[in-house]
């Protein structure tokens, strides 16, 4: 029963998440689930797995984030903004990948869980001039050089970098200024996870 197990992972941490956000939660690991099958959206196959890698791993990250709209770039299968987004409906969320099966999948998580602070974009992240945001998140990126050399024109002027990284950090580039480095507990899973918070320097 993946509800059961989700509710009791929330329940060894200090988030205060609804019943209702837990059943979209479920619906959404049950979908990547589905879609996985056809998509091979994330090497996960297990949703009891996902609950603990995918999920837990993504909702750590909310009592950090400073501000309303964020872009969540290298989204994949939209992780860790889905699940951000889902527990935080007064913030929005830009999803930004390069990979249309994975915008396919967004759009109709988007629609089928009637996720109205989620807007999913197929682009390549040097190319998502749009406009700046309070918070720049990163989960997949393969080091903290790329995300910041790829994603500077992203924050505004508040804004900070989010980086969800599995070891302590890479040395950071010149013009920016770590503010934070945030050892993460996620119950269950068996693997460092560190968030760092990065900002420019004006």
């Amino acid at each position: 029963m993946l509800k059961k197990k989700l509710t009791n992972l929330i329940d060894q941490t200090d988030l205060l998440i609804t019943d209702q956000q837990i059943d979209l939660l479920i619906e959404y690991v049950e979908m990547l689930n589905k879609w996985n099958k056809a998509y091979n959206l994330t090497a996960v196959r297990d949703p009891n797995e996902m609950l603990v890698k995918h999920i837990m791993d993504s909702l750590v990250v909310s009592p950090y984030l400073v501000g309303e709209h964020f872009i969540d770039v290298g989204t994949g299968p939209g992780l860790p903004g889905i699940p951000l987004a889902i527990i935080n409906p007064d913030k929005q969320f830009d999803l930004v990948d390069s990979l249309g099966k994975r915008i396919r999948f967004l759009k109709q998580v988007k629609f089928e869980l009637k996720l109205n602070n989620i807007n999913p974009v197929q682009s390549r992240i040097e190319d998502y001039t749009e406009q700046q945001f309070d918070g720049v998140i990163s989960r997949a990126f393969a080091s903290l050089q790329d995300m910041l050399t790829w994603c500077q024109h992203l924050p505004n002027q508040q804004g900070s970098f989010y980086a969800l990284k599995g070891s302590e950090q890479d040395p950071i580039p010149e013009g920016f200024e770590l503010k934070q480095n945030i050892k993460l507990t996620i119950p269950q899973l068996n693997a460092d996870r560190y968030l760092t918070i990065i900002t420019k320097v004006n």
